[in-house]
């Protein structure tokens, strides 16, 4: 791809698009082009009611949301509130908010070199405004890319007043200037987001003098710095984060700050089974094949976990769970593949064992639960397995493949066993008949890596139904038989 000049080149957090901004570079260039100033709420309504007209969906990679949280923040934003998410980690706060960039439009002029971004039209700032009135229609305009207009800040116990609002510069006091000049202050996060969204992950983590220096941002626009006020009409549209416990009056939210909010919408996890599954597809970064049907089990093994009495579900079990399992498989089934010389790496169940050793310190039990984690881990997962094993191969006459190891025949698997030598080892099909191939087609399995692995699911669901016997020897293989 041919280069492009630097000032053309807009780089989002998901992608890197190569667009040219409006022309205009003058005051007195803008106003003739018509230009029209617009609020940060007037732009993302806008923008949300021409997508949602147009039939478009504003809201891309927001899984099993749609009927439920999407609704609700459209609505927010269409009343122009400031927003915050309650909910527990992994239910997609942090990447919902991110998608609000999309509403902004693509580009907006900013006065040349000012410190806060501000709109040609209104500067705001004691230098800009200075910097306007000097030069007139002259004044030397910028145009900022949506991208650069979202900002998001962590909070953590040790954010100060300085890192959201801002602090006397001391630099600027060195230069000469006296402590009551507005131009010694060096502007916080809320401030430098001026015409922009500011989004506060984990707000209640923010102690509480540091909540209250938030007040007067959020309802009066203004920010008060070490004992004297600086009046900025402030364009910003503030969104947070939270988890519902924290976000009480028992919690550590103060009620003014609580009270400043216009919406307070409540996530959740993926409702229905092929949103969970849709999420993991989606958000995992899979270096192996993995059949759909295994990512099906880690999506049920992570559902079954969060309304397990065992679990602590105020920590809830998070999708992001579900993506490392899924990640975890794959890694399993390339780690076989470079050890075996095996050229093609397809997960297959005995992967799935790797997930509860590796994983299980991601889930929070509940006290007096010690020394069972693994008892309760690899019971849900023999769960979700014979349930998908129902879901997909219900219906299978397994009957000669049973009778064939009845007969003394022995089938090997195992994490060093590659998929050419087990499928070798299954009975052959004068005594299985065509049952190997219909569990096959069932589950949609072409190549000798897919066949082992849909072959080892109907395996595992005939022992789990107690139907064949099932050992592991102490090199790690699994016998079924």
């Amino acid at each position: 791809m041919e280069k492009v000049p630097e000032e053309n080149t807009i780089a989002t957090t998901s992608q890197r698009t190569e667009t040219r901004h409006p022309s205009p570079r003058t005051l007195g260039e803008l106003r003739a082009s018509g230009h029209i100033q617009r609020s940060v709420r007037d732009e993302i309504r806008n923008n949300l009611l021409i997508a949602l007209r147009a039939g478009n969906d504003p809201w891309p990679g927001i899984v099993g949301f749609e009927a439920t949280v999407v609704p609700q923040l459209e609505r927010a934003l269409l009343a122009g509130h400031d927003v915050v998410m309650l909910g527990e980690r992994g239910q997609g706060k942090t990447r919902l908010l991110r998608t609000l960039v999309g509403l902004l439009d693509e580009w907006t002029p900013v006065i040349a070199g000012s410190e806060l971004g501000e709109h040609p039209y209104e500067p705001i700032t004691p230098a800009s405004i200075r910097k306007a009135a000097n030069l007139l229609d002259d004044l030397p305009i910028e145009w900022r890319h949506r991208s650069e207009r979202y900002s998001e800040k962590l909070a953590t116990p040790d954010t100060s007043v300085a890192d959201l609002v801002g602090d006397i510069d001391p630099m600027k006091v060195a230069e000469g200037r006296s402590l009551g000049d507005p131009e010694t202050i060096h502007f916080g996060l809320i401030p430098r987001a001026h015409r922009g969204i500011v989004a506060i992950n984990e707000l209640p983590d923010l102690a509480e003098r540091i909540q209250v220096s938030m007040l007067n941002v959020m309802e009066e626009r203004d920010i008060q710095v070490r004992g004297y006020t600086l009046r900025l009409p402030l364009d910003v549209l503030v969104m947070a984060s939270a988890n519902p416990e924290d976000y009480t009056n028992r919690g550590r939210i103060i009620t003014p700050l609580k009270d400043r909010f216009g919406a307070e919408i409540r996530t959740h996890y993926p409702l229905e089974l092929d949103d969970e599954i849709a999420v993991i597809e989606q958000e995992a970064d899979l270096t192996a094949t993995v059949p759909t049907f295994l990512i099906e089990i880690l999506a049920r093994f992570t559902r079954y976990a969060r309304d397990h009495p065992s679990i602590d579900q105020r920590s809830g079990v998070s999708a992001r769970f579900s993506i490392a399992a899924a990640e975890t498989v794959a890694a399993a089934a390339l780690h076989r593949a470079a050890v075996t010389g095996e050229e093609t790496p397809v997960a297959r169940v005995v992967d799935l064992e790797s997930v509860i050793e590796v994983l299980r310190g991601k889930i929070e039990f509940e006290s007096g639960e010690e020394g069972r984690e693994l008892e309760i881990l690899e019971h849900l997962m023999r769960k979700s397995v014979a349930d998908t094993v129902r879901a997909h191969l219900g219906g299978i006459d397994m009957a000669p493949l049973v009778s064939a190891l009845e007969s003394g025949d022995l089938v090997v698997t195992g994490d060093r066993i590659t998929a050419a030598d087990f499928l070798d080892s299954l009975p052959s099909p004068e005594t299985t008949g065509e049952v190997i191939d219909d569990i096959a087609e069932r589950l949609e399995a072409t190549s000798d890596g897919e066949r082992a692995s849909a072959v080892e699911l109907a395996l595992e669901g005939l022992f789990l139904a107690r139907r064949i016997g099932k050992e592991a020897d102490e090199s790690g293989q699994t016998i079924y038989g």
